[in-house]
């Protein structure tokens, strides 16, 4: 059984900092594309970043150099540093793993919520 755990989240003040964590189980942590996306209330659900088994990474253009996303695959877990938080990246943040090898990419975290408001 396949499962992503989200944690991390919060409410922030804009310009500071989160560190999202993802714990994985069930999949072949090591040879997955991991990726966090984010949604909010009437928009589909985007890609922020993502970073492939040898450690190659992706990011929106909206975020890049403000996140980084990373991953530990001793302890099977992706991280995502998000600083310089602005208001526009409130949204409820998933976490996803694509199995390049099975083609599952349907790999699902609960969400967790990231509110960044004064």
């Amino acid at each position: 059984q396949v499962q992503l755990v989200e944690s991390g989240g919060g409410l922030v003040q804009p310009g500071r900092s989160l560190r999202l964590s993802c714990a994985a189980s069930g999949i072949i942590f090591s040879r997955c594309t991991m990726g966090w996306y984010r949604q909010t209330p009437g928009k589909q659900r985007e890609l922020v970043a993502r970073i492939f088994s040898g450690g190659t990474t992706n990011y929106a253009d909206s975020v890049k150099g403000r996140f980084t996303i990373s991953r530990a695959n001793a302890k099977n877990t992706v991280y995502l540093q998000m600083d310089s938080l602005k208001p526009e990246d409130t949204g409820v943040y998933y976490c996803n793993a694509n199995d390049p090898l099975t083609r599952r990419s349907d790999y699902w975290g609960q969400g967790t919520q990231v509110t960044v408001s004064s």
